[in-house]
């Protein structure tokens, strides 16, 4: 090639790459400028749909479109997932991501998207709190009487969840490996039928939305022992902690987040997370998130993908240690 044509050709891939550039930041800059979608992978009136809706209606505000909430139930979410990592890389559907995500992709199931791939993390938005409950009538006030009672039965002990592999069923499984006993595990079509069956004793063991736990306590249905989270709930602030109950390290909290189609430009998903963040920290936000026992949590894209990598990957662990396998 020719100098001057060398030269030209320099020029044209400067300017073209120039005006792509000119593009994204136009983008970014004039974003949104129609109503945003925000998917959710469950039936309305739960915490995760509620969530989505009180976060949708701020960022509306702040993003001066309308944030419209759709929700998209079966499948443990994946209905919702696939909906959005299949949509345009525009930033105009989003999706609120859950814990079952993580585990969905930790046991490796096939699906028709990949959690890492396909997915643009935003902004981590709250982590929610579990509490381990007994019926009243067993003979355990604590943890180490469980523990020690559920070693003098083993396997006769049963504990409730809302379905096979979601988060309160790797809760039970968790608590089995780390405290040594085997407990046998009884799965529910949701956390609604899982709780009923503890309070009408069909079963021992329940890992509750705290929400949900903490009436049943106060009228004395329920006994509660311990949350799962490494630090103690305002709602219920003298329970202790599973760590703190003798199982050094016992840490699985639900959790939610946002997240955008791969491909979106990344200073749109800068100015999502930006605006996640300023809505998740307003004591407002704070203190209705607190009301459903969830603890506002925001963070960047980089930290929110390193979140999600560190939880398919105790998911992983679990899967393997317990022997657990897609149903």
């Amino acid at each position: 090639m020719r100098k001057p044509a060398r030269n030209m050709f320099w020029l044209l891939a400067a300017v073209v790459a120039s005006a792509s550039f000119s593009v994204f930041d136009s983008v970014a800059q004039s974003y949104p400028v129609k109503p945003v979608r925000l998917v959710v992978g469950v039936a309305p009136g739960g915490s995760t749909d509620t969530t989505a809706r009180l976060v949708g209606q701020k960022l509306s505000e702040l993003l001066g479109q309308p944030v419209f909430v759709e929700n998209r139930t079966g499948a443990a979410g994946s209905i919702a997932n696939e909906r959005v990592a299949t949509s345009p890389a525009d930033g105009y559907t989003l999706l609120v991501l859950g814990a079952s995500a993580t585990i969905l992709a930790a046991l490796r199931v096939k699906l028709p998207y990949d959690i890492e791939r396909d997915f643009a993390p935003v902004s981590l938005m709250a982590l929610g709190t579990a509490v381990l409950t007994v019926h009243p009538s067993l003979p355990a006030r604590n943890v180490k009487e469980l523990i020690a009672l559920a070693r003098r039965h083993p396997g006769k002990l049963n504990f409730g969840s809302s379905g096979v592999n979601g988060a309160t069923h790797f809760m039970g499984e968790l608590f089995s490996l780390l405290s040594k006993v085997k407990l046998s595990h009884v799965p529910f079509k949701g956390s609604a039928p899982s709780a009923i069956a503890t309070v009408a004793g069909h079963i021992e063991i329940g890992f509750l939305d705290i929400t949900v736990t903490l009436p049943l306590v106060k009228s004395g249905k329920l006994r509660a022992l311990a949350v799962t989270t490494l630090k103690r709930s305002s709602l219920m602030p003298s329970i202790p902690t599973l760590d703190e109950s003798g199982l050094p390290g016992y840490d699985y909290a639900g959790w939610y987040g946002l997240v955008a189609p791969a491909g979106v430009p990344k200073d749109v998903i800068a100015r999502l997370s930006v605006a996640t963040g300023k809505v998740i920290n307003t004591s407002a936000m704070r203190e209705s998130l607190s009301k459903q026992g969830l603890e506002p949590q925001a963070n960047t894209p980089e930290q929110f993908v390193t979140f999600i990598r560190g939880k398919i990957a105790k998911n992983a662990e679990l899967i393997k240690l317990a022997g657990l396998k897609a149903e």
